[in-house]
């Protein structure tokens, strides 16, 4: 090997030793801070997906689902969420994450008009609830149909079956109760 290439084979790897240390520097940088924004400035994608913990995805996937979504685009296709959708699009996830209902559901009640927007933000209309009697048990309180989204059906013989099964359930539930009360 002659001298001008182990000089070549020398400054390249100083040249890597240096882009490595450059790149564990930068990592043990802490991120730029950004401005908060004001509560009525319009939000990119990345940022209604991080602050309403979805992937960006599911948010075009609801766009196309829910056209009550409709954020402003720029040039280029990018995306500009308004506070009130990034309201709406928080009830969305609210009712299908933690409230379990379906998108059909959801669309249903958006149709019907049945959500209604109070302090916490959009939520079914109280008379949007139908309270089944029958599965009102001691020391438990009534279910709305909107607790059990899974299973709204306009088939009467399928929600006559479904609330005779709540039914032994809690039936099922006191006597275990009672015998580990004994």
């Amino acid at each position: 090997m002659s001298n001008a290439q182990r000089a070549r084979g020398e400054a390249a790897q100083a040249r890597d030793h240096q882009a490595r240390d450059h790149h564990a520097a930068e990592a043990r940088r802490p991120a730029p801070r950004r401005a908060e924004k004001s509560a009525t400035a319009f939000r990119t994608i990345s940022e209604v997906a991080d602050d309403l913990e979805v992937p960006q995805h599911v948010l075009r996937f609801w766009e196309t689902k829910f056209p009550q979504i409709r954020p402003m685009k720029r040039g280029g296709g990018r995306r500009y969420y308004r506070p009130e959708d990034i309201e709406l699009l928080r009830q969305i996830r609210n009712l299908l994450y933690e409230q379990g209902y379906t998108i059909k559901g959801v669309q249903k009640l958006m149709r019907e008009g049945s959500l209604k927007l109070g302090e916490d933000g959009v939520e079914p209309a109280a008379d949007a609830i139908e309270v089944a009697p029958d599965q009102a048990i001691a020391g438990a309180r009534p279910l709305a149909s909107s607790e059990l989204p899974l299973f709204r059906s306009s088939d009467d013989r399928q929600l006559r079956e479904i609330r005779a099964i709540a039914g032994e359930l809690a039936d099922l539930r006191d006597r275990l109760r009672k015998a580990i009360e004994r």
